[in-house]
């Protein structure tokens, strides 16, 4: 007999048994990084940097082994295997899966990024690149793309076809890692500590990233808020737009996913596009579509150099791009769970390969875009002398951003689209966290229901308050550098859940039985 997790838990809102512990571990790491952060931050950069110099060889492997494991479920017979009943159609179109899967991928980060990583590689360019010079621009816009292409997004989803599984097939009613690794471990580990161990983790690499999150976010929108209305930074305007964005937030979740998150995620598209087109007109739309061509030109043509790059032979230290991409690889494992179960959530009706490659190639061909757009207006600013973009960046990357839109003609308005566009696509960030996390704490079955629109309320006020109590004492730096340490674990976990994938999909010879319009007794298993 299968166990049953959810003895005990009737009429309770939350699991408490896996929150509450995550919670007071959350608490307890806070409380000394906030009151010690120069010290903390220390310790922790120098545990990460020691990760760094011994494991980059480590997390590039994993990046692309999961490229290579997302690719073989696709192709292989699994790739057939529906996320559900067959005979039903899939819970949203193409456009409204791709830009759900979008908005929660990429977030307002891409925002960031798109403007101001490229700066950050011209600073401190690799293979030998004068730091400030065309090459160097052309690598720093060039790499830009690549920390939002296939491997990341591979990261996010790869354990999706497990969760997606335990959902939508076999109907279980909690959407957790440890269920899904029923499989592999037996009901004995899974309805015990061993069980709970898994999800706590879970829950703490994903409170405390979106606590980061949160907390990396708001500077995108306040630092264009001052520069619009000419005031001072201040934790009171933080306050003023975290409230905001709890606002929004509450109205989508009251509206739930079909009116709330697709509604806003759609209107996202159409506005990012629109901001595109108004960059192009009004600013230098020839030399952005120039250098958009060149600087995928570049990714291509040293696409591999930059995937397995480690820059070895380096005795001074490693690049700037080399101590990112691990960081940024690391960083992602800390998301790939709340990822992966959010877009098993939605994937209902999709098959495993509609799943992984929808969100292996949306997400990177519109992040591409962006950061062409983004990217290409920052360095022609920067050329041509009318912002200096590097300067600033080397002592804010941030203050950067509002410097370079409000060069443009027509400053005012692009700057209240920026606002906007990071406003929501932030909004549906936090709302799609909550809705996962609700999902996985929550004591209804996720097979047949939605989660507790109370309980998601009540879990964007503990990340809100959270990236607030550090922002305010200024304890965020530390955090961010635990949540890439935090993927770490992750990175096991993943492992168990692709393995997991593809045992039950064999003990239940879905490649058989749940496909689509297959004749199955051409099948000779």
């Amino acid at each position: 007999m299968k166990g049953n997790g959810n003895k005990g838990l009737s009429g309770r809102l939350i699991d408490h048994r896996i929150f509450a512990p995550s919670l007071i571990i959350m608490i307890l790491i806070c409380v000394p990084f906030a009151l010690y952060e120069d010290k903390s931050l220390e310790l922790l950069n120098s545990i990460f940097n020691q990760i760094v110099s011994m494991f980059t060889w480590g997390y590039i492997w994993y990046a692309i082994i999961l490229v290579i494991a997302g690719l073989y479920l696709s192709f292989s017979k699994y790739g057939d295997v529906v996320l559900g009943d067959p005979t039903e159609k899939p819970r949203f179109n193409l456009f409204e899966y791709a830009s759900i899967l979008i908005a929660m991928g990429l977030g307002s980060t891409i925002m960031r990024t798109g403007m101001t990583e490229w700066a950050n590689v011209a600073i401190d360019p690799p293979f030998g690149a004068e730091a400030g010079s065309a090459d160097a621009l052309l690598w720093g816009n060039a790499y830009s793309m690549f920390m939002w292409s296939v491997q990341v997004f591979a990261i996010f989803v790869m354990a999706a076809p497990a969760m997606g599984y335990i959902l939508h097939v076999r109907k279980k009613p909690f959407m957790r890692i440890s269920e899904a690794c029923r499989d592999i471990f037996g009901d004995q580990f899974v309805d015990g500590i061993g069980g709970k161990i898994l999800d706590i983790i879970f829950l703490v690499s994903i409170l405390s990233g979106a606590a980061v999150t949160l907390g990396l976010g708001a500077p995108i929108v306040t630092y264009n808020l001052a520069e619009l209305f000419n005031i001072e930074q201040s934790f009171m305007l933080t306050l003023i737009v975290t409230i905001a964005w709890v606002f929004l937030f509450s109205i989508s979740a009251y509206l739930g996913i079909e009116k709330g998150i697709k509604r806003l995620s759609t209107l996202n598209m159409y506005l990012a596009g629109a901001f595109a087109l108004l960059v192009m007109v009004i600013g230098p739309g020839i030399f952005i579509l120039n250098f958009f061509t060149d600087s995928v030109g570049h990714l291509l043509a040293n696409y591999i150099d930059m995937s397995i790059h480690t820059d070895s032979t380096n005795m001074e230290g490693a690049t700037y791009i080399v101590s990112n991409t691990v960081f940024w690889f690391a960083y992602s494992a800390t998301w790939a769970m709340l990822h992966s179960v959010f877009a098993a959530k939605i994937s209902k009706g999709r098959t495993i390969k509609e799943m992984i490659l929808t969100y292996l190639f949306a997400p990177t061909m519109l992040s591409w875009v962006a950061t062409g757009v983004l990217g290409g207006l920052g360095a022609h600013q920067y050329l041509t002398g009318e912002t200096p973009v590097l300067e600033i960046a080397k002592d804010d990357a941030m203050a950067a951003i509002p410097a370079i839109l409000s060069s443009l003609p027509l400053s005012n308005i692009v700057l209240v689209l920026f606002i906007i566009i990071a406003t929501i696509f932030l909004t549906t960030t936090l709302d799609s966290t909550t809705y996962t996390i609700a999902s996985y704490t929550g004591t209804k079955n996720m097979s047949k229901a939605e989660p507790s629109r109370t309980l998601r309320i009540l879990v964007a006020v503990i990340i809100t308050v959270l990236a607030l109590l550090l922002m305010r004492i200024g304890g965020l730096a530390p955090l961010e550098v635990l949540s890439g340490l935090m993927g770490i674990p992750i990175i096991f976990i993943q492992i168990f859940t692709i393995y997991a994938a593809k045992k039950m999909m064999d003990n239940d010879k879905a490649w058989i039985h749940n496909v689509r319009n297959k004749k199955k007794s051409q099948q000779n298993y």
